[in-house]
């Protein structure tokens, strides 16, 4: 059999064994652009802008000048020289810029927020591969000029507490100019980025810093919203910052005791929703939550750390969104989140990426296929019924 189909294979003209070839290479292309190319436009382009209260006119949110678009996304995880491979790089970093850069220009935000572990080896890395990493990163993570990007620190950037040292922070603070207690004010509206990773509560020497300038920050927003009538004396000597109630941005989620509660497509697997977190590792302590919830009472809380979502309401309905992974190879089904903000209100909605097992099974199902249509076209597959006559026929003559 083998002889003969051998045969077969030689008599083909060359111009139809061309034409074959030709198609062959135009099917493997055709996947590989869908696969790493246009799939982030397909899934992506489905996402809209939530229209938010208090902006513009009924259908006209979106493009209101009084409404700021954020997206906001987490733990992205660029993985270093010592433990990263370099097909997972090529991969995960790949899939990465490519839903970053699409959804740059498909949805044009305002602003973009990174909530932290921007790098996997931040906590260790040499100067050399930390050049290295933040050369790569701002490849990946480019934005046009009406695009502001603002990043937060994490504790793979800089180390847990214990492994922060002031070098480690003035080096992420150069690249990214994060400073905590920082406030971003745009449209009106107040953010706060917080080093949470400095809010140990044991009085080292970043962490004294850290609250310091947090309680001064906090002051200063206090005064501001303050009603006219109701001034404090104490308040005369700073300077008026908007009325706008803040929103709470930083790398740790506030204290909770598992996420038991989270739900949701990508909240964690249900074998991890009942393990307890541990305080200052997992989540900021209770007392670390608890000052932050006081200094600021604000509107909405992001944050990121634990790599699948939640939604927590905090004492005084003070709601906190914890952003998953936005990297394969955190989560299978990465997401961001997209906001309409204006001084008084915001809506968020959740932009999902493609799913890397569907893109998986895309390949395997592409590669069965193209087996099939080879093994054909050099009649290597036997039709089952033609195969069943030979039986009979060869059963006959014995």
């Amino acid at each position: 059999m083998w002889s003969s189909s051998s045969a077969t294979v030689k008599s083909l003209p060359l111009k139809r064994r061309l034409s074959f070839l030709l198609k062959l290479v135009c099917f493997v292309s055709s996947v590989l652009i869908f696969c790493e190319f246009l799939i982030y436009y397909v899934i992506i382009f489905q996402c809209q802008w939530p229209e938010v209260k208090g902006g513009a006119h009924a259908g006209k949110e979106e493009t209101s000048p009084s409404v700021l678009r954020a997206i906001v996304l987490a733990d992205t995880h660029l993985l270093g020289k010592i433990k990263g491979h370099w097909l997972d790089k090529l991969r995960r970093e790949w899939q990465m810029e490519r839903s970053f850069q699409t959804a740059l220009w498909l949805l044009q935000p305002d602003i973009v927020f990174i909530l932290g572990d921007v790098f996997d080896e931040g906590k260790w890395s040499s100067s050399q591969a930390w050049a290295d990493d933040v050369r790569r990163f701002r490849k990946m993570f480019k934005c046009p000029d009406s695009t502001e990007l603002v990043v937060i620190v994490g504790n793979h950037d800089i180390g847990f507490h214990y492994e922060m040292t002031t070098y480690k922070v003035n080096r992420f603070q150069e690249v990214f100019n994060f400073t905590s207690g920082k406030l971003l004010t745009r449209k009106g509206i107040n953010f706060v980025l917080v080093n949470s990773v400095a809010m140990e509560g044991d009085g080292c020497a970043v962490c004294r810093a850290t609250e310091a300038k947090l309680m001064a920050l906090s002051r200063k927003l206090n005064c501001s919203q303050q009603k006219p009538n109701h001034s404090n004396k104490g308040c005369s000597d700073l300077e008026k910052l908007p009325a706008s109630e803040p929103i709470l941005l930083q790398h740790y989620p506030l204290y909770r005791k598992s996420d038991a509660e989270c739900t949701g497509e990508d909240s964690a697997p249900p074998e991890e929703k009942n393990i307890l977190f541990k305080e200052k590792y997992d989540v900021l302590s209770r007392e670390a939550s608890q000052k932050l919830l006081w200094w600021f009472r604000p509107r909405l809380i992001l944050s990121g750390h634990t790599h699948s979502a939640c939604e927590v309401l905090h004492p005084g309905k003070i709601p906190e969104i914890s952003v998953p992974s936005f990297s394969w190879r955190n989560i299978n089904n990465p997401s961001f989140i997209m906001g309409s903000i204006t001084p008084t209100d915001f809506s968020l909605q959740k932009c999902f990426l493609p799913y890397e097992s569907r893109v998986f099974t895309t390949y395997c199902a592409a590669g069965a296929l193209l087996a099939i249509l080879i093994l054909a076209h050099f009649q290597l597959l036997t039709p089952p019924f033609y195969f069943a006559q030979r039986l009979i026929s060869k059963h006959k003559a014995v």
